[in-house]
């Protein structure tokens, strides 16, 4: 059996029930305000009436005042806190116009105190400044009625209730402060929680980027070593069978590492698996050796160690330039790779001789690619074809951004 929570039971305690229920009642006033403030005015004018049947007579100093008049000042203090929230000012001004006939005739309505409804309200929703435009309002009438009919010295009059009206004020004031407060805290929780939405979403485009990036490296690279192979397996499958059988086993060696690898990416393994460093760059060469391209290595100056992330910025610009002379370069084209340390950065250099039938390159995704990386590590890439012919890819790395 489901029972309701109530207050001050052990699942929900009286302070939380009264949070709640305080919550709720505000949403509502929020939706339909008018019932709140049909409900209080009808309170108080209910209240200002029965006093005007007969009770105001009690403190009042002219009890001898028209029973009319006496009607008429009543719904004048207290029909328009119909309009307390709208128009607060202008409330005020009615009910201290009536407040003043009060106090001149002596009758001394305590429907004047509605005046402090309105008090409360002005403190709380307008520029702290109309509240002394409020003093001008609400002062008049005291003052009136200390003059014409003094009981005990004025200052018995006046500034009591004067004390009265700055005490809603100041209660006004603390409940402003408190809701802007609490609107300041939810506005910042809503920055943080957008703020780390658009984090989230940064850092899945960046792992997208980067998916993309390292698939293309992967892909293409691989694909362009197995296209090499298979051509230059198919030539020897006349002459040299045996030549052909091992192009065929070189074939299958690459597809199961491009596959391997691809599997590793896609399954977020490839931050934990070793990634290419300058130290493989010999088996890449070697691979794109064997699909047909003639590629030598050259390093001049002393080699320097270099990050991980920087070492396979180097190792993915060299391959993605090498996979742009395979499937670009000809027939016939060979390949330079030219590391050199300098005190300050890496210089990179892949350059291709060309060939029959080689075309232009540089505008797809792989030297954007290639681009993106150098950024990160504060780099740059140039590619462009040379005046000799053939194509050069040129990389600059700083050696102080990129030690361990």
């Amino acid at each position: 059996m489901i029972t309701e929570k109530g207050p001050g039971t052990e699942e929900e305690p009286l302070s939380r029930y009264l949070q709640r229920q305080t919550r709720r009642a505000r949403a509502f006033d929020a939706r339909r305000p008018w019932v709140w403030d049909g409900l209080l005015t009808a309170f108080w004018t209910g209240a200002a009436l029965i006093d005007a049947m007969g009770g105001w007579r009690n403190i009042a100093r002219d009890p001898s005042v028209s029973v009319w008049l006496v009607l008429a000042l009543s719904l004048a203090l207290s029909v328009p806190l119909l309009w307390r929230r709208r128009r607060p000012m202008a409330v005020l001004a009615v009910m201290a116009g009536a407040s003043f006939l009060s106090n001149w005739t002596g009758a001394f309505l305590q429907a004047g105190f509605l005046q402090a409804i309105v008090v409360f309200h002005i403190a709380l929703r307008l520029p702290l400044r109309m509240l002394l435009w409020s003093l001008a309002l609400i002062t008049p009438p005291l003052v009136v009625g200390a003059i014409r009919f003094p009981v005990g010295g004025g200052d018995q009059q006046v500034v009591p209730t004067l004390w009265a009206y700055a005490m809603v004020a100041l209660l006004g004031i603390a409940v402003r402060s408190r809701q802007d407060h609490t609107a300041a805290l939810v506005d910042r929780a809503r920055r943080l929680e957008v703020e780390r939405d658009q984090q989230a979403q940064l850092a899945a485009a960046a792992e997208r980027t980067r998916i993309a990036r390292e698939m293309h490296d992967i892909i293409g690279h691989n694909l362009s070593v197995i296209t090499g192979l298979a051509d230059g397996g198919k030539y020897a499958a006349a002459k040299s069978p045996e030549r052909a059988a091992e192009a065929l086993d070189a074939i299958g060696t690459t597809s199961r590492q491009a596959l391997a690898e691809l599997r590793r990416l896609l399954r977020g393994e490839a931050v934990r698996d070793p990634q290419p460093t300058l130290a493989d760059l010999d088996a890449l060469i070697a691979g794109v050796r064997k699909a047909g391209l003639p590629v030598r290595l050259d390093d001049h100056g002393d080699a320097q160690p270099l990050a991980t992330g920087a070492q396979l910025t180097v190792y993915r610009v060299i391959q993605e330039a090498l996979t742009n002379t395979l499937k670009h370069a000809g027939t016939g084209a060979e390949a330079t790779v030219l590391l050199s340390y300098g005190q300050e950065e890496l210089t990179v250099e892949v350059t291709d001789t060309g060939g029959p039938g080689s075309d232009i390159i540089g505008t797809g995704q792989g030297v954007t690619g290639m681009r993106e990386r150098a950024a990160l590590y504060d780099g740059t890439l140039e590619a462009g074809p040379l005046p000799t012919g053939g194509w050069r890819v040129r990389l600059r790395l700083p050696l102080e951004d990129s030690r361990s």
